[in-house]
């Protein structure tokens, strides 16, 4: 980050003729905990997120199981699809490249991968395939990586050969290394010309080897480092709508994603046509991305997973007549399905799910302690299949906390319905879903100051501004979403866990906007949301702190917002600050009741300010303002703090006490 001068961003002097708000902090007692849980990531394959985004494939329909088998691929020469009969039983399509007689001719496939087959100068990436030679006994197949707008004398940047001649079907690999950098390049594989040859081929693969933490089948580094740096405390997935599918048999299903990622069946994904103004008629889910790696990553960037389940229900949207929805009698393959998943998650080796765990490479448990049923549901029908999960998993795991729904909105009729039924239920947290106006965000951060104590938590599942005609990342939105979160921070009692969402889109195959990270095939593009949410995860403190104007919470009061907590592993008080108005806001924090013989140190600021831009879809990480304060004298264990936010600004204060 780079430093800007104090006057400059959030922390001048105030000045003298300017009336400051002041913010009484009782250092006398901490309040509520912060839930470790309580800022996170919510990721759902929208927006190509998973394959053609953080799943680092970069081959599409690599085992040719699109409804189109050829979808993504140009073949040339002498190429046959076969409907059956290859090595994996749920994927069971295969291509035969057979020989061209004219010498002059070749036989071959060209991938287009997901807007273009990316590759940089001097990185290694792993070609895999699976392939079976014909009679001949031995074939050989040249693999490149292309560069189709080259202007050299050659379009290929690198190449390797790789001998199929082992009996029946084998996995093969090649590393290869590329002399440019490429954004639209292609992978073209070609049969070496043998007059007698031919070869089967399958699961046609190519990854960077360098993948977050050097997985094989692993994420892509670069977008994984940026959620990773969020150091979030949650991670939901897998969705979302895709959870519920539009029909049946288009549900996401967690046991069709584990297990050898060559025999995990394809599935449609439903954001594929939910938008005829962003169709997508090429996007289907691999599963290679599946419920395994979901919790190997949670596990690794420190988030609890969270994983949700269908609950027997498509999306009430696209079926709005009940009568589609599974019946309530028949719901004991989706019961098991969520006893299976604990068992995958925390079961000893030697039992079914436990074992299978094991088998891909993680004896040790998950430690799962959360489990959503359910995404978006509503109603009565949502309530009387709920209900079922509720008494089968208390009685099976007791151990695991149950997050229930409150529908699709932040208020109105469902909203109204699911609360009480969410209590009766004896949910342990309710999601709350609100995509709301940049109005809503302004008006709401003292939505749970009144919410009852005695029932479930919240969980803030998916929220987002959308400002009216200005549906992107812009500053301002995520500004109102500072101003909101304050809110969350100050009642960390009763909101236990939030999740931003969208998380991850891709530029040029997005289907819904704002979204939190956006990428393309070789760069990853920070928005202020981000770096909002980086602020509140990174500095959430261990309690909530009682920060006051005039006896009040700040919570929006001449358009300022304020919420504080004592972070008790550095022993400093964070307080953050938000002025949505147009012109600087003048503070005084007053320490009050400090520990006896306690002392301030210097006292760090950290502040995001507008962009130049005011339509800017992205942030970045140099447009954040550092400075620090001279540590502030105590007196009769009371210290005063004084300091200026600029205009349209979310600033923080880290204020150390030295005992």
């Amino acid at each position: 980050m780079r430093k800007l001068a104090i006057a400059a961003i959030c922390c001048a002097i105030s000045a003298a003729a300017s009336v400051p708000t002041v913010l009484k902090l009782d250092a006398s007692k901490t309040g509520a905990p912060v839930q470790p849980t309580m800022y996170g990531l919510f990721f759902e394959d929208i927006n190509y997120a998973a394959d053609g985004g953080i799943y680092a494939e970069k081959i599409k329909n690599r085992s040719f199981e699109f409804p189109n088998a050829l979808t993504g691929w140009i073949p040339f020469g002498k190429v046959s699809v076969a409907e059956s009969g290859g090595p994996f039983e749920r994927n069971p399509r295969y291509v035969t490249l057979a020989q061209e007689p004219h010498r002059s001719k070749h036989t071959g496939l060209q991938n287009e991968g997901f807007f273009g087959v990316s590759f940089k100068k001097g990185e290694e990436y792993r070609f895999s395939v699976y392939g079976r030679h014909g009679q001949s006994g031995s074939a050989t197949i040249r693999v490149e990586l292309v560069d189709p707008a080259s202007k050299g004398e050659s379009m290929v940047v690198a190449s390797a050969k790789i001998n199929v001649d082992k009996a029946g079907w084998n996995k093969y690999t090649a590393n290869l290394v590329p002399g440019k950098s490429v954004s639209k390049g292609v992978l073209r594989v070609f049969l070496e010309k043998n007059p007698a040859g031919s070869v089967d081929l399958d699961h046609v693969s190519l990854f960077p080897v360098d993948t977050w933490n050097g997985h094989e089948n692993g994420l892509r580094k670069d977008i994984a480092t940026a959620l990773a740096d969020i150091k979030p405390g949650l991670l939901r997935f897998p969705g979302g709508c895709i959870v519920e599918g539009t029909e049946i048999p288009d549900r996401y299903q967690w046991k069709n994603t584990v297990g050898p990622v060559e025999n995990r069946p394809l599935n449609i994904n439903r954001w594929q046509f939910e938008f005829q103004h962003r169709f997508s008629p090429d996007y289907y889910q691999s599963y290679g991305l599946g419920f395994y790696e979901y919790f190997l990553f949670a596990e690794e960037i420190g988030a609890e997973p969270l994983p949700v389940l269908n609950v027997g229900m498509l999306c009430q949207y696209e079926n709005p007549d009940p009568k589609v929805q599974v019946p309530v009698d028949s719901l004991d393959e989706y019961i098991q399905d969520a006893i299976d998943l604990i068992e995958f998650a925390n079961g000893d080796t030697n039992t079914t799910w436990g074992g299978l765990r094991a088998s891909m490479g993680h004896p040790e448990p998950f430690n799962l302690k959360f489990l959503a049923i359910g995404n978006e549901q509503w109603g009565p029908e949502y309530v009387e299949r709920l209900e079922p999960f509720v008494k089968a998993l208390r009685k099976a795991h007791p151990e695991i906390k149950i997050v229930g729904s409150s529908g699709p909105s932040a208020d109105g009729k469902h909203f109204d319905y699911l609360w009480p039924e969410m209590r009766r239920l004896g949910a342990d947290l309710v999601d709350e879903h609100y995509y709301q106006s940049a109005e809503w965000f302004r008006d709401n951060a003292a939505r749970y100051d009144n919410y009852d104590r005695r029932g479930p938590k919240v969980f803030a599942g998916e929220y987002a501004c959308h400002p009216r005609g200005r549906k992107f990342n812009h500053f301002d939105a995520s500004l109102l979403e500072a101003a909101f979160m304050t809110g969350l921070e100050r009642n960390a009692d009763i909101v236990q866990m939030a999740t931003y969402a969208p998380l991850l889109a891709h530029e040029e195959g997005w289907q819904w906007r704002p979204d939190m990270v956006w990428f393309n095939g070789d760069t990853v593009n920070l928005t202020a949301s981000y770096f909002v949410q980086r602020m509140y995860a990174r500095n959430k403190g261990t309690n909530v702190a009682s920060l006051l104007a005039d006896g009040k919470p700040l919570t929006g009061q001449d358009g300022l917002y304020a919420s504080a907590v004592f972070d008790a592993d550095t022993d400093a008080y964070i307080v953050k600050i938000v002025n949505i108005n147009k012109e600087s806001a003048p503070f005084e924090i007053i320490l009050d009741k400090l520990p006896k013989k306690a002392a301030l140190g210097s006292v760090e600021c950290v502040a995001m300010g507008p962009t130049s831009d005011p339509d800017a879809n992205y942030y970045s990480a140099d447009m954040l303002g550092e400075s620090v304060i001279a540590a502030p004298a105590v007196e009769k264990r009371s210290a005063r703090l004084s300091f200026t936010v600029a205009p349209r600004t979310f600033a923080l204060y880290r204020i150390p006490v030295k005992k």
